[in-house]
């Protein structure tokens, strides 16, 4: 059987960090993202030679376009994309000044719509890609004070997973979107400092190879919650 090659984002810490690793033990050809290359190096030392690390501000729409042109030029063909760059600003909704909601924005809703938009052209068919949202961000769920804005974007990244999975149903591209609960990541310790997450980062990476892999047989378009529970509940 042919390599799978799978675009990991947000690789350098937390549940990115243990996903990529994970599709490399799998046989998976790896192109792992994030904007430290310090520690997207040592991903590479840990994870093998099938991780291929670049150092990208999914936030920079530049950086973005640029190297999504250098891996078209190349031929490289992509299966899977799960796309996990995240930012979390806690603070109270009147504190939030506009250029936090834009910074929230370009990190939680933008980097996703302009990194598939530049490698739709590189994407194999079928394919499936997997958008990492929040339990904040899926409607019904608890709620929480300063988590407002970070919420509110990963709402609309949900909401992006529909509405790509029927603009790209022709290409046979799948896309999905997962709604995490509580993770043990740095991230969960800035939301919730002293809360002890029922999921470590490395179990939620193995779920997420899997669903990327085999999720697309029986979902498309879908908002998923994948929580035992909300913090503080």
């Amino acid at each position: 059987m042919l390599s799978k090659t799978a675009v990991v984002t947000g690789a350098s810490r937390g549940i990115g960090y243990q996903t990529a690793p994970k599709f490399a033990s799998e046989g998976c050809e790896v192109l792992a993202l994030a904007r430290s290359i310090e520690k997207l190096d040592v991903l590479c030392e840990e994870g093998g030679k099938q991780i291929t690390a670049a150092a990208v501000d999914l936030s920079d729409a530049a950086q973005i376009a640029a190297y999504c042109k250098k891996l078209s030029d190349t031929g490289t063909r992509i299966d899977y994309i799960v796309h996990n760059a995240g930012l979390l600003i806690n603070k109270p909704f009147m504190e939030l000044s506009d250029r936090d909601w834009y910074d929230m924005l370009e990190a939680n809703l933008m980097s996703g719509v302009r990194l598939i938009r530049e490698l739709s052209a590189s994407l194999n068919s079928p394919a499936h890609i997997v958008l990492i949202g929040s339990m904040g961000g899926f409607q019904g769920s608890s709620k929480f004070p300063g988590l407002s804005a970070y919420s509110s974007s990963k709402a609309a990244l949900a909401v992006l997973a529909e509405c790509l999975a029927t603009e790209l149903a022709g290409n046979d591209i799948r896309v999905n979107c997962l709604c995490l609960g509580a993770v043990q990541t740095e991230m969960l310790a800035q939301a919730f400092p002293g809360f002890k997450a029922p999921v470590s980062a490395g179990e939620m990476g193995e779920f997420l190879y899997d669903f990327t892999v085999n999720g697309s047989r029986f979902f498309n378009g879908k908002i998923l919650p994948v929580s035992l529970s909300d913090p503080k509940s």
